[in-house]
């Protein structure tokens, strides 16, 4: 590859060596990546990958440094999702390796596919513990976390080693995979011709496999869809979309497959969630799985004890052809019943316009934003935030609503919402809660640093849950779950050259809402909630464990 090729005459060469066309270690990196199609790379620059960033910035993949290598690493692993390609976060070693851990073992409990490059110490050293710079076997650490794990310790191995990464990641169930690259393999110099021929494309790496049971659906008599993030990054939106209307069947959305079909259709069950899964006998998952989220099929939220059938199918798009018997009368109007009547029971707490805001008026004012603006991509965290945003802020098109996923995990959102945003060019809503953006909240300087058009909006209510617990020592520090009162992170936002807003009621934060997706400028809106609203871990408060002992 011509344009890989540097002119380099090493230590030790001989006249013949002088002349030949030679590469190295940088420049294989960057084209094995660029043939593969890799055209962004999310990471924190420093020893020993600076170089490596700047250099691939230069031959015109995009690099977009963070402040702090999780929130880069959950940005690669969110692109990976929306793109179905490896999204690739590229760390330090040691420390910068670590922070970027959790990210990708989240992208592998969320079967994300992503790529976790990070730079390393020298062998040598490290296998005799004799103390080198940032020493630590990072592979043996990944390992237990991920996929796969690879090191590459010869340049002629960067093609191999990178092409078995990208297929382990998207092949079969997606997820992260680990590269390890010790420094002195950037250096490393080879014959540009060899180079250039030991580089390997990843062709067709997950060809889908297809299974049918569709005639145990057929025969149901309370037949239940449940949609999972599996089916949104699967982008098979119109088979799945044929395969609920032409069947009938009411679905049910998790929360990263909300907008696959729009959340206002008719078969939506999402507002009667419990009666579907009391009720109904047989339940396909499309690209969902029966984990805690759905407590794990059991329990009493899924009725009496062995009255379901389950079934994890991929869909054969000529099996649409098929004809379907509807699902009984009576089934199909207990669902809508019971829809309706929660729908109608929700109504009047959105519409309610009070200052301080509490959090259904507050997502209330966001729900109509994204109707109007289904285009938008929604990235939501927190506790409360999340779990009521989950019900109440409907979506219309799949791949838009980016959450916490499988883990449950704080610290995703600004990583989500500049990925999201620079994979996709659409204007992104951020719906934070305020621990929730404690985490990342430090990259809003990398939204104003790449003006990028995100709409950050902090949920305050002055702490963890809610912001009006008490020391109950009675000493001077307050509540471990108290934050400082009348916070203004709308001030951080301006620090940095972006817009800044405090809203104190719903009409003033749809008003800002609106104003910031309209301009496109990064835009952080602090939204004053009630500091008694809340309640303790949100939805999943039965997940606290408490002490059943008191005092004396």
């Amino acid at each position: 590859m011509a344009d890989a090729a540097v002119k380099t005459k090493p230590a030790t060469t001989t006249a013949q060596d002088t002349e030949r066309e030679l590469t190295d270690g940088f420049h294989l990196v960057i084209d094995a990546l660029k043939l593969n199609g890799i055209d962004t790379i999310y990471g924190v620059p420093g020893i020993p990958i600076t170089d490596l960033g700047r250099m691939a910035q230069g031959a015109g993949i995009r690099v977009i440094s963070f402040r702090h290598e999780q929130n880069a690493g959950n940005a690669a692993a969110i692109a990976g999702f929306l793109t179905k390609k490896p999204g690739i976060c590229l760390t330090v070693s040691a420390p910068g390796f670590l922070n970027g851990l959790t990210a990708l073992a989240n992208a592998t409990t969320n079967c994300f596919p992503m790529i976790l490059i990070s730079g390393s110490s020298e062998r040598e050293i490290v296998d005799l513990q004799q103390g080198d710079y940032e020493e630590m076997d990072q592979l043996a650490i990944a390992k237990p976390l991920c996929k796969a794990a690879f090191r590459v310790l010869h340049a002629a191995d960067i093609g191999i080693g990178l092409a078995r990464a990208i297929r382990a990641a998207v092949s079969g169930r997606p997820g992260g995979v680990y590269l390890d690259l010790p420094a002195k393999l950037f250096s490393q110099v080879m014959d540009a011709d060899a180079g250039a021929k030991s580089l390997v494309k990843v062709i067709d790496p997950a060809p889908a496999a297809v299974k049918h049971a569709l005639d145990v659906l057929k025969g149901a008599k309370r037949p239940l869809i449940i949609l999972g993030k599996g089916a949104a990054y699967a982008q098979a939106d119109d088979d799945i979309r044929a395969l609920v209307e032409r069947s009938g069947i009411p679905f049910l959305p998790m929360s990263m497959g909300k907008g696959l079909l729009p959340d206002t259709h008719p078969q939506c069950a999402g507002a009667a969630r419990s009666t579907v899964l009391k009720d109904s006998d047989v339940v396909m998952l499309i690209g969902a799985r029966l984990n805690w989220l759905l407590s794990h099929g059991k329990g009493k939220a899924w009725g009496e004890p062995g009255s379901k059938k389950f079934i994890q199918i991929d869909i054969e798009p000529k099996e649409m052809d098929s004809k379907w018997p509807s699902p009984p009368a009576d089934w199909i109007s207990a669902v809508n019943s019971k829809r309706e009547e929660n729908i109608a029971k929700m109504a009047p707490r959105l519409m309610k316009n009070s200052a301080p805001m509490d959090y259904h008026g507050a997502l209330g004012a966001l729900r109509t934003i994204i109707k109007e603006r289904p285009d938008a991509i929604l990235v939501n965290e927190g506790a409360n935030t999340l779990d009521l945003a989950r019900g109440i802020i409907d979506m219309y098109q799949p791949r838009k609503r980016l959450d916490v996923g499988t883990w449950g995990v704080m610290g995703i959102g600004m990583g989500f919402a500049i990925a999201a945003a620079i994979e996709t060019g659409k204007p992104v809503l951020a719906v934070e809660g305020d621990s929730a953006f404690g985490f990342s909240g430090m990259e809003v300087e990398t939204i104003c640093r790449y003006s990028l058009p995100v709409c950050v909006v902090v949920f305050n209510n002055n702490g963890i849950y809610r912001g009006t617990d008490v020391n109950p020592s009675g000493g001077s520090d307050v509540a471990t779950t108290v934050f400082v009162k009348g916070s203004r992170y709308d001030k951080m936002m301006e620090a940095f050259g972006g817009v800044g807003v405090n809203a104190t009621s719903p009409d003033e934060l749809k008003r800002a809402v609106n104003a910031a997706m309209d301009s496109g400028k990064p835009t952080l809106i602090n939204a004053v909630i009630d500091p008694k609203a809340g309640s303790e871990s949100g939805r999943i408060g039965n997940l606290n464990p408490q002490s059943a002992l008191r005092k004396k």
